[in-house]
């Protein structure tokens, strides 16, 4: 039998890095007790879902962990579907921070940004 080379699978979300860098800006004022920090996509706003970026402390079986040099990111299990090949990246400006994401998996968003559709 041949040797099977297996190879390691991209991530579902690349992470700029602006988006590692706040991520281990967040990890050095964690709440006791957080392990990372996680990506989840609730049901909400008027398009259907939305980008949620929560502290966790403890690790759950079908979430997807990526290592960053800052800290543990890890995506929600349920989410994973709606996020692969998506981009996070933090933009900081005068008026406003934030995640922000570009998701080739969103058919449409809400005018004001909070949500989107797949």
């Amino acid at each position: 039998m041949a040797d099977i080379k297996t190879r390691a699978r991209p991530a579902a979300v690349t992470l700029t890095p602006s988006a590692e860098q706040r991520i281990a800006d967040l990890m050095a004022k964690a709440p006791e007790g957080a392990i990372g920090v996680k990506l989840s996509t609730p049901r909400r706003g008027c398009s259907g879902l939305a980008y949620s970026v929560d502290y966790v402390t403890e690790e759950q079986a079908f979430d997807e962990k990526i290592e960053t040099p800052g800290g543990t990111f890890y995506i929600d299990g349920a989410s994973v579907l709606y996020l692969v090949g998506s981009i996070m990246e933090w933009k900081e400006d005068d008026f406003t921070a934030g995640f922000t994401f570009e998701n080739p998996n969103a058919k449409g968003a809400c005018g004001c940004g909070e949500s989107f559709m797949v």
